[in-house]
C-alpha cells in the first residue's frame, strides 16, 4: 500500500488530534550517497554515477496505548529507491498479556536476523548498511502474529519468539520480480544477553510458491519430451523452504564484534543452498568509531536436476545453465567509520570491496551517509 507521504502525514496527524488515546510519533531518516569506481562497476544499485537516491529514506512511528495492555503501532517509510512513496512497513497491535508474554498481530518485520527489526534504522548500528551478504533474502516482511516470552535465566536476559504467518508479495528471481506466495511461515528466535555478551538463534520454515512465467517456455518444452520430473525440481511450487540463523555480539572495554552465520534452502527447486556469513570488528574511540567488515556469501547448486536428464538431451545443457546460473560464491570486504557528530544524528563512510570469485569482476564503491533519528 503506498501513498503520497504529505497524505499520510495528515492522516495520522488528525487521527492523533480525534481520537481519544494519545498518539506519540518518532522517525528516522538516511541520506546516503555513492558511486562504484568504473563503468563496469554494479554494486547495491550503485554505478560509476554518484547517486544521492538509492539507499536514502525518511520514516515516521505512530504509536498509540489504547488502555488495557493494548496498543497499536504503525511505521510509514519513504525510500528514494521508490521515488520516495510511503509505504506501510509495519502495522500492528500489540497485547501485553503479563510481564513476561506478549502478542503482535498485523503486518510484521520477519525475524530473521540481529538486525531485521531495525535493518531500517542506520543510526542503530555503526555501518552504512547491515552486511548485503546475508541481509539479502530478498523480502522480510509478513502477514501474521508474535508471541514473546522475556524472563531471566540466572543473570542473562532471555527473549523467545515464535512466529506465524504468509508473505504475498514479489521476490526478485533471475533478475525478474515475481509473484510469490511463501504460505505457514513458522518458526522460533532466541536471544541471550549479559552485559557485554549476546547470543541469538532463529529457524524458520515456510511453504515456498514463485511464480516464474519466464520459464514458462522451457517447462513446455521439457513436458513435451517427458522430463516432468525435471520440471518438479527446478520450479517452486509449495515447496518447503527453511531459514537457519546464528549470531553472536562482543560490547566490551570499546571493542565491538558482532558475527551471523544463515543458511537457506528451498526443498525440491533449483535454488541454491545459501551459506553465508559476516565477522565485524570495530573500536568506538568517543564519538568516532572506526570498523573493518568481511562478508562471504557460498551458494551451492544442485547438479543432480540436470545429471538426472538423460546424455543428449537437447534441454539438457539448458537445464544446467540455468542451474549453474544460482551459484554463487563471494567475498566482501568493507572499511569504515562512524562519527556521532550529534547526540541524535552519526556521519558515516564505507568503502566496500566485492570479489566475485568464480569470475574474478571486482567491484568497489564508496558510501557516504547521515543518520538521524527524531
Amino acid at each position: 500500500m503506498k501513498i503520497t507521504c504529505v497524505a499520510a502525514l495528515v492522516a495520522l496527524s488528525l487521527a492523533a488530534g480525534s481520537a481519544s488515546a494519545e498518539v506519540k510519533f518518532n522517525g528516522f531518516a538516511s541520506i546516503k550517497a555513492g558511486m562504484t569506481s568504473a563503468e563496469d562497476e554494479n554494486l547495491y544499485g550503485y554505478d560509476n554515477s554518484v547517486d544521492y537516491k538509492n539507499e536514502s529514506l525518511f520514516a515516521l512511528q505512530a504509536q498509540s496505548e489504547l488502555g488495557n495492555d493494548l496498543s497499536v503501532t504503525a511505521q510509514l517509510v519513504s525510500r528514494g529507491s521508490d521515488d520516495f512513496s510511503l509505504e506501510f512497513e509495519w502495522a500492528f497491535l500489540t497485547y501485553q498479556i503479563n510481564d513476561e508474554w506478549r502478542v503482535n498481530a498485523g503486518r510484521l518485520r520477519t525475524p530473521f536476523y540481529k538486525y531485521s527489526d531495525f535493518r531500517d534504522v542506520g543510526y542503530a548500528y555503526d555501518w552504512l548498511r547491515t552486511p548485503q551478504s546475508v541481509y539479502d533474502l530478498g523480502f522480510d516482511r509478513i502477514s501474521g502474529a508474535s508471541l514473546y516470552y522475556n524472563t531471566s535465566i540466572r543473570d542473562m536476559q532471555s527473549s523467545m519468539q515464535f512466529i506465524y504467518g504468509a508473505y504475498d508479495g514479489d521476490v526478485t528471481l533471475q533478475g525478474v520480480a515475481s509473484p510469490t506466495k511463501i504460505d505457514d511461515i513458522y518458526g522460533v528466535t532466541w536471544e541471550l544477553s549479559q552485559d557485554w555478551f549476546g547470543m541469538r538463534m532463529a529457524y524458520l520454515r515456510g511453504d515456498v510458491t514463485i511464480q516464474a512465467d519466464a520459464f514458462n517456455p522451457l517447462f513446455a518444452a521439457l513436458n513435451a519430451t517427458g522430463q516432468a520430473s525435471v520440471i518438479k525440481a527446478i520450479d517452486f511450487d509449495k515447496d518447503a523452504g527453511s531459514f537457519f540463523g546464528f549470531g553472536l555480539n562482543f560490547d566490551r572495554n570499546d571493542w565491538l564484534t558482532v558475527f551471523e552465520y544463515t543458511f537457506v534452502s528451498v526443498d525440491d527447486s533449483f535454488y541454491a543452498n545459501q551459506d553465508s556469513y559476516y565477522l565485524s570488528l570495530g573500536h568506538r574511540f568517543d564519538k568516532f568509531t572506526p570498523y573493518v567488515s568481511f562478508e562471504w556469501d557460498d551458494d551451492e547448486i544442485k547438479p543432480e536436476i540436470y545429471e538426472a536428464m538423460p546424455n543428449g538431451h537437447p534441454l539438457k545443457s539448458t537445464v544446467a545453465g540455468l542451474v549453474a546460473s544460482r551459484r554463487v560464491d563471494s567475498s566482501t570486504a568493507n572499511v569504515g567509520f562512524r562519527y556521532d557528530f550529534h547526540s541524535s544524528a552519526a556521519f558515516k563512510f564505507e568503502l566496500t570491496k566485492a570479489k566475485d570469485r568464480l569470475t574474478m569482476h571486482r567491484d568497489n564503491l564508496v558510501s557516504v551517509g547521515v543518520d538521524v533519528v527524531f
